[in-house]
Formats: C-alpha cells, sequence, structure tokens
C-alpha cells in the first residue's frame, strides 16, 4: 500500500514534466501552422524556453532529492498514467537540450531561410522535426508507465525517419524505408510484450508491474520480445543494417540528431525495463547474451570503421560501435548496479555529445573541401582549425582518454566488471578503445596535412558552425569532471524505485 500511495503523489514541479513534453508538440504545431522563415523563429523560441524548463526541472530534482512525479488529470495508477523523472531521465534531458540547442545552431547556416530567397521544403521540414523529436524523447524519459513508452517511441521513429531522406533522392529514401521497416518490427515486438505483461498482472504502470511481477514463462517471454524490439530500434549488431545507410545520405544535423539522440530512446527504454521491471526476472545468461552483441559491435563498428573511405560512413560504422558499449552494464548490473547504471549513462551521454560533434564537422569539412573522402583530408585543419580540434577531442572521448565523459563511463564499467570477476568485459573495452584511437589519429593526421599551394575551399562556413561543433566537443571533453559533484545525479529518486523490486 505504500507504494500506491507514493505513486499516486505528485509533487512540487510535477507538472514541469508534462510542460517539457508539450512545448516541443506545441512548436512544431505553431510552426507548421506558420510555415516558411516563422518555422525557424518558431523553433528557436520553443528551444530557449524548453532549455529553461529542463533546467528548472533539474533544479527541483537537486533541491528535492527525490524523483519528480505528476499524475496525468488527477488519477493515479493503475486508473491514470503517471509521469516520472528520476536521476537517469534529468541526466538524459539534459543532454538532449544540449545537443538540440547545439545542432540548432549549426542548422541555422544549412536550413535557415534569409529574407529574399524562396522557402523550401526542406527547411521547414527539418525545424518541425527537430521539435518532434525532441518532445519524443522527453516523453519517453519522464513516462511512468509501458504503454506511455510504445507511444512516445513511435512518436519519435516517426519523426526520426524522414530526417534521412531531406533531401528526397531515391537512395535515401530507400534508407529511410529500410529504416523505418526496423523501426516498426520493434514496435510490433514491443507490444506483443506489453499484451503479454497486461494480460498476466493487469496494470502497465512501472512502479506496479515491478512490484507484481515474477520469473516464469510468461514474463520470459514479454522481456525477450520487447529487448528484441528496442535492439532493433537501437541498431545494435547484427541488427545495425539500417543505420550506415541512413547516415550515408542525411544532412549532418539529421545524422547529429540521430546517431546521438533518436537511438538512445530505445536504448533507455531497455534501461528502464531491465533494472525497473525485469531486475529479478532476467537471467545472467540473458545479460551476458546481451553484453555478447555488444561486445561484437565494438569490434566488428570499429574494424568496418577502418575500412572506410568516407568520413561520414566512418563515423557512421563508429557509431555502430560505440552502441555496443551501452550494453556492457547490463551483466553487471545485478552485482554493483549504482556503479553500472552510471557508467552507462555516462557513455549514453559522452556519445551524444561527441558523435553530434563529429558529424557536425564532417559536415563543415565536406562543405569546405566538397568531399569527405578520407584519402584526401588536406587542407582541413588549416581553414577550419576549431572544426578539426573539435573532432579530435570528441574522439578523444570515444577512446576513453581523461578527463572526458568516455573515460569516466568507461573507468566505471572497467571497475564494475573487474569488481565482479567478469574481466573479458573489460578487455574488450580496452581492445575497443585501441581500434578507436586508431582511425581517430588516422582522421586527424590526415587533415593536418598542408594543402596543395594552388588550393581554395569550395565554401567558407559560418564562424558559429564552428563554434557550435566545438561546444559539443567540449562538452563531451569535460563531462568527465562530473566525478567531482557532492553527489551522484544519475541515483536520484532510485531509492524509490528500489522498493517496488528494483535494485
Amino acid at each position: 500500500m505504500r507504494t500506491l500511495a507514493l505513486a499516486g503523489q505528485a509533487t512540487p514541479g510535477g507538472l514541469l514534466l508534462v510542460l517539457a513534453v508539450l512545448l516541443p508538440f506545441a512548436g512544431m504545431l505553431a510552426g507548421l501552422a506558420l510555415g516558411g522563415r516563422r518555422a525557424q523563429r518558431v523553433a528557436w523560441v520553443t528551444i530557449v524556453c524548453g532549455i529553461g524548463i529542463v533546467l528548472a526541472i533539474a533544479r527541483g530534482l537537486l533541491s528535492s532529492g527525490d524523483a519528480l512525479r505528476y499524475a496525468l488529470g488527477g488519477w493515479p495508477p493503475p486508473l491514470g498514467v503517471m509521469l516520472r523523472a528520476d536521476g537517469l531521465s534529468v541526466c538524459m534531458m539534459l543532454v538532449v537540450a544540449l545537443v538540440t540547442g547545439a545542432v540548432a545552431v549549426y542548422a541555422n547556416g544549412d536550413f535557415g531561410t534569409p529574407a529574399g530567397t524562396r522557402e523550401a521544403r526542406a527547411p521547414l521540414a527539418f525545424w518541425l522535426l527537430l521539435l518532434a523529436v525532441w518532445g519524443a524523447l522527453n516523453l519517453v524519459f519522464v513516462s511512468g508507465d509501458i504503454f506511455t513508452l510504445y507511444v512516445a517511441l513511435e512518436l519519435l521513429t516517426f519523426a526520426g525517419v524522414p530526417l534521412v531522406s531531406l533531401d528526397g533522392r531515391a537512395e535515401t529514401l530507400q534508407a529511410a524505408l529500410r529504416y523505418l521497416l526496423f523501426a516498426l518490427i520493434g514496435s510490433m515486438l514491443y507490444l506483443l510484450g506489453v499484451f503479454l505483461l497486461y494480460g498476466a498482472y493487469g496494470t502497465l504502470d512501472i512502479a506496479l508491474l515491478a512490484e507484481r511481477i515474477s520469473a516464469q514463462p510468461l514474463a520470459w517471454t514479454a522481456v525477450a520480445l520487447m529487448t528484441a524490439g528496442m535492439l532493433a530500434k537501437t541498431a545494435l549488431f547484427p541488427l545495425h543494417l539500417w543505420l550506415p545507410p541512413a547516415h550515408a545520405g542525411a544532412p549532418a544535423a539529421a545524422s547529429a540528431l540521430l546517431s546521438a539522440l533518436v537511438i538512445k530512446g530505445s536504448w533507455f527504454v531497455v534501461v528502464r525495463l531491465w533494472v525497473d521491471v525485469f531486475a529479478g526476472v532476467v537471467s545472467g545468461s540473458f545479460a551476458q547474451l546481451l553484453a555478447g552483441l555488444g561486445a561484437l559491435a565494438i569490434i566488428f563498428g570499429n574494424v568496418a570503421a577502418l575500412r572506410q573511405a568516407r568520413l561520414k560512413l566512418l563515423i557512421a560504422y563508429s557509431t555502430v560501435a560505440q552502441i555496443g558499449y551501452l550494453f556492457l552494464l547490463f551483466p553487471l548490473v545485478a552485482h554493483d548496479s549504482a556503479r553500472a547504471v552510471t557508467g552507462g549513462l555516462l557513455q549514453a551521454m559522452s556519445h551524444a555529445s561527441a558523435k553530434s560533434a563529429m558529424f557536425l564537422a564532417a559536415g563543415l569539412i565536406y562543405a569546405t573541401l566538397g568531399h569527405d573522402r578520407l584519402a584526401d583530408l588536406r587542407g582541413a585543419a588549416q581553414t577550419l582549425p576549431m572544426t578539426v580540434t573539435a573532432f579530435a577531442l570528441a574522439g578523444a572521448t570515444l577512446i576513453g582518454l581523461p578527463p572526458s565523459g568516455g573515460f569516466l563511463a568507461k573507468w566505471l564499467l572497467l571497475s564494475a566488471a573487474l569488481a565482479t570477476g567478469q574481466w573479458w568485459w573489460a578487455l574488450v573495452m580496452l581492445v575497443g578503445g585501441l581500434l578507436t584511437s586508431i582511425y581517430v589519429f588516422m582522421v586527424v593526421m590526415r587533415a593536418m596535412q598542408p594543402a596543395a599551394p594552388d588550393w581554395s575551399p569550395k565554401r567558407r562556413v559560418p564562424r558559429y558552425q564552428q563554434i557550435a561543433v566545438l561546444g559539443l566537443a567540449m562538452c563531451s571533453f569535460l563531462l568527465g569532471l562530473a566525478v567531482l559533484l557532492p553527489v551522484d545525479v544519475t541515483q536520484i529518486g532510485r531509492t524509490a524505485m528500489s522498493s517496488t523490486g528494483a535494485p
């Protein structure tokens, strides 16, 4: 009864969770109604207000020391829907707000509509989809029941797929359809699991499910279906086939959103399910299998990245590898929950900021050189010193060099692996870092080669775009300083969930 009473209580500041979800969608609808140049202005007003709301949510979490909650319509679970934001949710909301703001600054150069120019379809679509992705992700992070998570994931899919084909070319449309196919199959599998759980336990609320669920064949079937569905959306090896083609033809700003943010939504759902719902159901062998796929992703993605001839495809396959690290936490959760979950979350946050910086840097290099062939990047550092520096800093984060967020994340995961006697995951992380360092060093050294005497850049990119890219890279590199915080923000609000059976 204590859990039911707790679930039915709204906390001060809980209404901010509703605003964090509704504001981006309200901005999207306003931009659609006003259209053209006004859509960009509406998007910027929405982004500024949305960042303020997320900061207010973070402040409320820190001041209260507990998760924020809000019952929609005043109806508590199981009749109503509860929005909840714990430390995991708020950290992800903060990094999404950061990346969204930086991508918006960058996109002013690619998707702006200056006065005196004709309005085009792609800029209007981009600004609307940017807000839709943001709103859907916020709903993923604050959803308190598994069906609302399904709704949020569908919104995220239908906002993310059109970003792949903004230019309307045949190959990008084909890549978008492949992405849509994988995403819809994943949604179908997840929804089947939702039906099984509701039929067996009579609730969709995460807290109540964690209290009622037990280790039995039906629960095992549900977790297998829902996890497989999320793996398809996250592009974990070998379900990664849609990701490289999607990035190959997408604009740099769209690739940054897809790689840094969109795939994090489905990964976050897996974490929420395994840690807060199925903690007492999933077995060690299932967790080892999931981490094994992550290890294969690390090796395959890095080796494939080394074999690429284009910078953007190299970064895309690097994303396949970095996704693998996110799944190494699952066999460690049962023995060292706080350290494993914090390490996985820091890996997601540092990857989001670093990989978005990499894709945006690749876009600026392409615009300046007129190509992104790895064999001929000479002159890039000479013309774009801030951009190449940003690429190097983001690469250092992916490698795991101190004081980057990637270093702190991998240190926590390494420590948890060694403390629990699972040394093989530590070996995988070390090999992955070595392979990553090879292609990052290769790109930076080729970009630093002097240009030919008669060479001139194809286009001068705005300075503010370079500053946005460098800012993202700096954030990823300095994220490791989070160890100096007096409190582990990721664990705020987790104690409330532990009373319902989660670790």
